[in-house]
């Protein structure tokens, strides 16, 4: 039986801010747009609200950006909330920066459902530049997103280069595995990408890729971004021979849509060419993995 989500994932650019206002208004517009097209579940990319540090002098500086960011993340969460229920549908917002009491940062994205619901992932693997120049430090929480017709599981950028991640997800049920992105270079948009088809192999799922796009030259975090959406599938019967279902053009400010068969999915997982989400305890060194929390988001708040 079929059984169908329509995906929207950003190449979002930074922008520089002079106001709450013009941020709210920017948000507002890209959502209109992937509801115009039909998405259900909205995908921004990583470190997307770095550029509302450019609200103040003290963002001009990597510290102060991150600290003057994290201090707006309630006001982040508002907007995306409002969307999310205003027109009915699933929003990841992109990911920022929060301080901890104790100093660290941690990279943290949050989820919005239609009717109020909210939840969070923060980042399990910062990457070496971020442990070594921004402080972040690693969740250890795994979680999956029911949003009604799929179960969504969420990583971050350098999350998705790690397959026991992305198998603990399928583990617990995710249909789609989620990997917002921000890379400086076509390398390490490569790089997530390449990991991102290669978890949609390995586990007989749907993974979207939504990176940050552009110059930013006033954001001391990402000056400089490299990337192209992209939704994917296993190389398998029904599935484009490569696995990509949908891509954007590099470097373009764009959201990039499709509309995945989650039936057509379980039909591949049963009796696909391969059964690699069935035969991966058969691997020498398979073993138990951490229990990914499963968390409602059709309910109201």
């Amino acid at each position: 039986m079929s059984r169908t989500l329509s995906i929207a994932a950003a190449q979002y650019p930074l922008s520089e801010m002079d106001s709450l206002g013009e941020y709210e208004a920017k948000i507002t517009r890209w959502v209109e747009e992937a509801v115009r097209h039909g998405a259900e579940l909205l995908v921004f990319p990583e470190y997307a609200a770095l550029e509302l540090g450019s609200l103040s002098e003290a963002g001009r500086d990597l510290t102060g950006c991150l600290g003057a960011v994290s201090a707006l993340i309630p006001e982040i969460d508002r907007v995306h909330a409002a969307l999310a229920k205003k027109h009915g549908v699933t929003i990841v917002a992109g990911s920022a920066p929060q301080l901890r009491p104790d100093g660290s940062v941690v990279n943290v994205a949050h989820i919005f459902g239609p009717n109020g619901a909210k939840g969070h992932f923060d980042k399990i693997m910062p990457t070496p530049g971020e442990r070594e120049t921004w402080n972040i430090k690693g969740g250890r929480s795994l979680k999956v997103f029911d949003i009604g017709k799929a179960k969504v599981g969420l990583l971050i950028c350098y999350d998705i280069e790690f397959p026991l991640l992305s198998r603990a997800l399928a583990e617990a049920g995710a249909d789609i595995i989620l990997a917002p992105s921000n890379t400086e270079l076509e390398h390490g948009y490569w790089r997530v990408r390449i990991g991102a088809m290669a978890r949609a192999l390995e586990n007989q799922v749907y993974t979207v890729h939504a990176p940050v796009v552009g110059q930013a030259p006033f954001c001391p975090g990402s000056p400089v971004n490299a990337g192209a959406a992209g939704i994917f599938a296993p190389s398998d019967k029904g599935f484009p021979p490569g696995g990509v279902v949908a891509l954007g053009e590099m470097n373009a400010e764009q959201w990039v849509h499709a509309t995945v068969d989650l039936g057509l999915m379980a039909q591949v997982r049963a009796s696909g060419a391969v059964q690699t989400f069935r035969h991966w305890p058969e691997q020498p060194g398979a073993g138990p993995l951490p229990k990914a929390e499963v968390i409602d988001l059709t309910g109201e708040a």
